[in-house]
């Protein structure tokens, strides 16, 4: 189970948010996967939210119109088992679609409108993540002067702060690209979540000065005062004074040396996760070294504008 997942069951299974499970909310506007939906729901992750958009689209003398202002703002949907999408265009021609993965078929099939041409029939477009985390679309459609091809669609460059979406018609072999609409989009607060991604790097080397320092106050003080730790071949650690017993070395041993390296961190409201991996070296009382490694995931919990562990999970990998 990828760590979003893990992290929204553990959500749903502790906090009152539950009540109306994984539909949008007033704590999350956009919705939250369903951990029962398929795996790939993710795939459409970073883009969850709003974004500031400039669409522009190829005129029949094949120059670039001007750009248009849109809104395009995801959503999940169907209590978290599908995403929706809509935009917002200022010059008034607005449209959406409903995007569900069937797991049978391993693609996503994206049913589009829209608010100038309405149709008894939704056009569909299939397709899936690729390997290099774009992810494309297609469908059948002639080219004007009668060639068989599809219109390809294309969200690239998905980072959590924006993307880069493309409409091009392509020949069937694709060796013939003809872009007619490109669009860049950036997140809304995406700002806002990088100021809060470094106050969690800041939680995250305090943690590692206070464990190499030896300064167990500190240490127990990065956790929530409910936050628990699963070391390796231990039952779960919990309460502020179990923790900070963990956490005491013997007498005579020092850590020389801890880092934490993030892979990726997320926030959704008052929580994020962030995994990777963590490495460190310890001194003996006889004077002895040895180096150590591992991965792990932590659920951080924001308390009074301060994020602190509150669910601490790792364990080693072999050098």
């Amino acid at each position: 189970m990828k760590p979003v997942f893990a992290l929204i069951a553990f959500l749903c299974a502790t906090s009152s948010f539950c009540q109306y499970k994984y539909e949008p909310s007033a704590e999350y506007p956009f919705g939250l996967p369903n951990p029962d939906a398929p795996q790939e729901l993710f795939d459409f992750a970073p883009l969850i939210g709003e974004c500031d958009c400039k669409s522009m689209t190829r005129k029949a003398d094949q120059t670039w119109a001007d750009p248009i202002d849109m809104i395009w703002r995801f959503k999940y949907i169907m209590n978290g088992m599908a995403v929706q999408d809509e935009t917002l265009k200022a010059d008034g021609k607005h449209s959406g679609s409903i995007r569900q993965f069937i797991a049978d078929s391993t693609k996503w099939y994206v049913h589009y409108y829209n608010s100038g041409a309405p149709s008894t029939v939704l056009p569909v477009w299939e397709g899936s993540k690729k390997s290099n985390g774009n992810i494309v679309l297609y469908r059948e459609q002639k080219a004007p002067n009668g060639s068989e091809g599809f219109f390809r669609l294309t969200f690239s460059n998905l980072d959590g702060n924006g993307f880069n979406w493309e409409g091009a018609w392509v020949s069937r072999d694709e060796s013939i690209v003809h872009s007619t609409w490109k669009i860049d989009c950036t997140k809304r607060g995406s700002h806002i979540n990088e100021g809060e991604k470094e106050k969690i790097l800041t939680a995250a080397k305090n943690f590692s000065k206070a464990y190499m320092h030896g300064d167990l106050d500190a240490i127990v003080n990065t956790y929530t005062t409910d936050g628990k730790i699963f070391p390796n071949n231990s039952s779960i650690i919990e309460g502020q004074e179990a923790l900070r017993k963990y956490w005491e070395q013997p007498k005579g041993v020092t850590t020389v040396y801890h880092e934490l390296r993030p892979t990726e961190i997320n926030i959704l409201g008052n929580y994020a996760y962030d995994y990777g991996y963590y490495q460190g070296k310890t001194k003996q009382a006889d004077g002895a070294t040895n180096t150590w490694k591992g991965k792990y995931v932590v659920v951080w919990k924001k308390v009074m504008g301060a994020w602190k562990m509150y669910l601490d999970i790792w364990n080693r990998v072999k050098e």
